[in-house]
């Protein structure tokens, strides 16, 4: 069984343009920014939105123009939609009874969805009364009792706390590798999809940019949102030559010196990957060997546990990972103006 997804859809100005396959027994993530066009893909798949151009086929059959609860597809969307009216079990028993199965027989297979997601004991009580992972909980037995051929997993996980989140996520793990068609989990969390997914198809601005595995995607990022998420910093420009032995990727007025490689030849478009630990910063301008020194403002600091990550807002913009003992005696802060540097042999190059 294959997802085969070749679409253009617009919303208002908004233009998605997207082609990907998933197959059976296969976790997709589709994961991108915050406007990036992935909620319209959702409902494109479900049949909320009509593509302008293209098809959305499933095991060959084309569902392009089919009714959305005539879709073999089960939906948890990022806002639930749980019929605030209907009890838990109606609310999982109504997809069955839009498609005509007997309101018993409904009700027992609706029952048996809840227990399977571990929310049997909220069978009697309605939205408002569950807390954020109990309703998630309902979302998606009732995703999963029609038995669909494919499950579709709407940022499953965004609206609940650290608690909620740590418990679902074992739960999706579970609900993932036990489902048999094609799973698509959409999501902006990299965790989720570098954890969850087989594949990764990373939407930016609209347009597909990556069609990877997650290990392909962390040694191979090719655009500056995906080396951020896999924690790169990325050049992207033109190759020029300087004195012997060394180069620089020219983008712009910006520029950043690397070692010459001898696999690609000068003028060829290029990308660059640095970690942000080979970056150093300094509160005065460094007197060192280092070929690449750059001066800008902070503008974003996120500690994580013992390091902090902090972007500068340099020509090209360049992040750092230092020790908060570093932080301190830097005097690191949103705002504040430091100075960067890192070795040419530090940044690793790769045709675009």
């Amino acid at each position: 069984m294959t997802l085969s997804v070749d679409v253009s859809v617009s919303r208002g100005a908004f233009r998605v343009r997207a082609a990907f396959e998933a197959e059976e027994g296969e976790t997709l993530a589709l994961l991108g920014p915050n406007g990036s066009g992935k909620s319209t893909l959702v409902e494109t798949l479900s049949g909320l939105l009509t593509p302008d151009e293209g098809r959305v086929t499933l095991d060959r059959v084309d569902l392009t123009d089919t009714r959305p609860a005539q879709r073999p597809i089960g939906v948890v969307f990022q806002d639930l939609r749980l019929f605030p009216h209907l009890t838990a079990l109606d609310n999982v028993a109504f997809p069955l009874r839009a498609r005509r199965v007997g309101r018993n027989e409904a009700r027992t297979r609706a029952n048996n969805a809840l227990r399977h997601v571990g929310a049997e004991q909220h069978a009697t009580a309605k939205p408002t009364d569950l807390s954020g992972g109990e309703k998630q909980r309902v979302a998606l037995a009732r995703a999963l009792v029609t038995e669909p051929r494919l499950l579709l997993l709407d940022e499953p996980l965004s609206a609940l706390d650290v608690r909620s989140r740590r418990e679902l996520r074992t739960l999706l793990r579970e609900t993932l590798a036990g489902f048999e068609g094609v799973r698509i989990l959409v999501t902006h969390d990299p965790v989720e999809a570098m954890t969850l997914a087989d594949r990764i198809v990373i939407l930016e601005s609209g347009e597909v940019t990556h069609r990877e595995t997650p290990a392909r995607i962390r040694s191979v990022p090719r655009t500056p949102y995906a080396a951020e998420l896999v924690g790169l910093n990325l050049f992207s420009g033109t190759l020029r030559a300087l004195e012997p032995g060394t180069g620089a990727i020219v983008s712009g007025t910006s520029a950043v010196v690397v070692g010459w490689p001898e696999d690609l030849p000068e003028s060829s478009e290029v990308v660059g990957l640095l970690r942000p630990a080979d970056v150093i910063l300094h509160a005065e301008r460094p007197t060192g060997s280092a070929r690449n020194v750059l001066h800008g403002r902070v503008e974003l600091v996120s500690v994580e546990g013992e390091r902090a990550r902090v972007r500068l807002a340099t020509a090209p913009p360049v992040t750092a990972e230092i020790t908060l003992g570093s932080m301190e005696r830097l005097g690191v802060r949103e705002g504040a103006e430091l100075w960067a540097s890192f070795k040419a042999l530090e940044v690793r190059l790769l045709p675009a």
